[in-house]
């Protein structure tokens, strides 16, 4: 069984702790033959408090204009909190915690005064604790001396309180006078206010880059910065000299909507410097939800989706060092904390809905805080979007969490078997998404699996087949009906809509949908949320992830009908390794295994990368490229011992087909198994088989539940009877439970 404390990898969907490699990740590329432990970091909930979401602050009435949602409508009698974007550690138990604008836009929260909360947590621990958050008092942030040149909702007031509608606050850090730096999103605006909450000088704009709320917007003028993605984090050097706020998207007019800028302000100076970085995402709508200096050049930076509950894909910590970028420009980023998959071992809050087992998570929408504490621990916090997120508790709003995590050095024992996440954790989300393949890596997988083809202008995206009717919502879509159309793929007549016939852009516009929806009802919840990933975002995802026993997360990219593919202008084989070179993984050290049922492109790809490369095997047929060149050999012949020494001239392993290792009998049990993998052995190829699936009608007539087609059978049981006949790597849609057998 794989040796990941504190958590169980068996439990389906999401029940491991994710291992954090101490060692640079190029350092751990050999996935079939580990030697030796590994020290790891295991990412353990230590403490953690909550305020209501219910709780109101004194004040005024706030969220007249309020979207109601979950069972709460405004105005409330108070001042809402509506969760924490920022937070500062005051080494002394307390925090400031610092909300947003309120309620989400300018037009309805000019309600809601804008503060810094003193909050002091009891924490709840091991040894025990309440668990919950008291707020002591607040600063309200003011412009009493006037500094502002445009309207504000409090123009005629004494004090000029500001509001929701006037300022939309996200993050702060506080400088070495006391005085709070304050990263603002309508500008967007750098704001700095002195230690009881007043502003002491005109808001700091970029340059040429404003949002569609910005005061000083002319008519006409474009926005650069889209609405509500300016300063959600900010960060400032060890010093307090320089700031790093972080637009939270891409600009507008941006080529790569992936890109976030960093840009360097000089607080002595009063100005932006002109240096900036620039930071990549795992996929475009992702966002930069806060970040915080660790040492100088050194940032954490929360990236996170807009999903929430088990719809959550992305809640990480990513620490970059402003001083290494990769090829293409990009500061290098290295994974820190999933905050979808943290070790719980005491039980700290449990019972409180989604999330909190055995394994912890933060589901939450808007995971909008990482402090390191001067202990070293980091805390996470979240923006609660009252009333309307609903992660933990489905019709109740999200309460606000703090939670302690702990970076718990530990050795982790590196397996022999190699799971492979078969176009993800298919069993458990649609195939070939960024949420299939995250669930595959907490479940413990060593690959990830894509299937690739192309787009009409070139682009390589995951999806099982080219004809994508099946896989995505493009049959409902009016605007491509007249993309349906029929096709010869591999001798086959096909009638559908087809990936090489549109362009990147047109894809992007498409959600995935589960393809086997009578297997898999349970998968259709997930249908229309998530978007076709590029090959390149699924080797970066991979290549930021680590498994369970401590490795990098390998790669394992199929290329469908390369011929086909060849035959009409969009060969496969040269962007795929262009792919690999950029994310740095084109060498025979990286956890990369390329593979196709084809002969000649994995004779062509032998020349043109040193990455492994596997034969794919199936029971019946032949590879399509034989039929084209009048070869007459079979998949059959391929295994045969003479096939497996030509396989071995330019493959360093074979898929193969499960039947073809261990044949059936009349009565569907398992027969004795063949020589193919004693043989494959013989040549010097690994052996990996396909597909393991759970449900009783993939499964040998011995390890199956019912007489039920889809009820789930004994899928550990199958796997093991492979194992022991020798196979050395496991293709599956539950790796979970693939991981837990050998």
């Amino acid at each position: 069984m794989r040796r990941v404390s504190r958590a169980i990898a068996a439990a389906t969907v999401a029940a491991t702790a994710v291992t954090l490699l101490l060692a640079a990740p190029a350092q751990a590329s050999n996935q079939t033959t580990p030697t030796s432990k590994m020290h790891a970091f295991e990412p353990t909930l230590v403490a953690w408090a909550e305020l209501s979401a219910d709780f109101l602050a004194e004040g005024p009435a706030s969220g007249a204009q309020a979207s109601p949602g979950n069972g709460r409508q405004g105005p409330w009698d108070g001042q809402v909190i509506p969760g924490f974007s920022a937070v500062i550690d005051n080494g002394d138990g307390t925090f400031w915690a610092q909300p947003d604008n309120g309620f989400g836009a300018k037009g309805n929260s000019a309600d809601f005064l804008l503060r810094s909360y003193l909050v002091r947590p009891d924490w709840q621990t091991a040894e025990g604790g309440a668990g919950e958050i008291a707020v002591e008092r607040f600063i309200s942030y003011n412009d009493r001396n006037g500094v502002l040149d445009f309207p504000i909702v409090n123009d005629g007031t004494a004090e000029r309180l500001l509001t929701g509608a006037d300022f939309d606050i996200e993050s702060v850090v506080r400088a070495k006078d006391g005085s709070f730096w304050v990263g603002e999103e309508f500008g967007p605006f750098l704001l700095h206010f002195d230690a009881e909450g007043t502003l002491l000088e005109t808001p700091f704009s970029i340059d040429g880059a404003k949002s569609p709320q910005n005061p000083y917007l002319q008519p006409g003028e474009t926005p650069r910065v889209r609405a509500s993605r300016g300063f959600e984090a900010l960060a400032s050097s060890v010093n307090g000299r320089y700031l790093y706020p972080i637009v939270e998207g891409s600009y507008a007019d941006d080529t790569d909507l992936r890109r976030r800028e960093i840009l360097e302000f000089d607080t002595k100076k009063g100005a932006y410097t002109g240096r900036t970085w620039s930071y990549q995402t795992d996929q475009e709508p992702n966002v930069i939800g806060d970040a915080f200096t660790v040492k100088n050049n050194v940032l954490l930076v929360v990236e996170r989706d807009d999903f929430e509950g088990d719809q959550a894909v992305t809640k990480r910590i990513y620490e970059i060092n402003l001083k290494k970028t990769d090829a293409d420009g990009y500061l290098e980023k290295t994974l820190v904390l999933d905050a979808l998959r943290i070790a719980n071992p005491d039980g700290l809050s449990a019972g409180n809905g989604y999330g909190s087992g055995e394994v912890f998570s933060m589901p939450v929408q808007s995971l909008e805080t990482i402090v390191q504490l001067r202990d070293g621990r980091l805390l996470i916090a979240n923006d609660n979007n009252y009333p309307g997120n609903d992660a933990r508790v489905p019709g109740t709003p999200d309460d606000t969490e703090f939670a302690v995590i702990d970076l718990e050095r530990t050795k982790v024992e590196p397996e022999l078997v190699t799971v492979i996440g078969h176009r993800g954790a298919s069993g458990y989300r649609p195939e070939h998404t960024l949420a299939a393949y995250e669930q595959a890596i907490v479940q413990c997988a060593d690959y990830i699996e894509p299937d690739v083809v192309s787009t009409k202008d070139g682009v390589l995206v995951a999806r099982h087949e080219n004809e994508i009717s099946g896989t995505t919502d493009v049959s409902a879509r009016p605007e491509f009906a007249d993309r349906k159309t029929t096709k010869i793929i591999d001798g086959a007549s096909i009638t559908g809509w087809f990936t090489e016939d549109f362009t990147f852009a047109e894809l992007r516009t498409l959600r995935a949908k589960e393809r086997l929806p009578q297997v898999r009802p349970g998968n259709t919840a997930f249908d229309g949320l998530y978007l076709i990933p590029t090959l390149d975002e699924v080797i970066d995802l991979a290549r930021h992830s680590v498994s369970c026993d401590g490795r990098q997360i390998g790669v394992y990219p199929e290329t469908k009908h390369p011929s086909y593919f060849d035959s009409i202008g969009l060969s496969l084989e040269e962007p795929l390794v262009d792919a690999l070179e950029s994310n740095g993984v084109n060498d025979a050290d990286a956890p990369v295994i390329v593979q196709s049922f084809e002969v000649s492109n994995l004779q062509d790809l032998d020349g043109q990368t040193d990455v492994r490369l596997a034969q794919l095997v199936s029971s019946s047929g032949r590879p399509y490229d034989f039929t084209l060149a009048g070869d007459p050999r079979t998949y059959a012949d391929l295994v045969t011992p003479t096939g497996l020494a030509e396989i071995a001239g330019y493959a360093d392993g074979v898929g193969v087909e499960k039947s073809v290792l261990i044949p059936r009998t009349p009565a569907g049990t398992l027969a004795a198994p063949s020589p193919v993998i004693a043989d494959a052995h013989a040549a010097g190829l690994s052996v990996h088989g396909w597909t393991f699936r759970l449900e009783n009608q993939y499964l040998p007539a011995e390890f199956r539940s019912s007489s039920d087609p889809f009820a789930a059978g004994d899928l550990a049981g199958e796997i093991q009877v492979f194992l022991d006949a020798g196979m050395d790597g496991i293709f599956s849609d539950q790796p979970d439970i693939a991981a837990t057998v050998g």
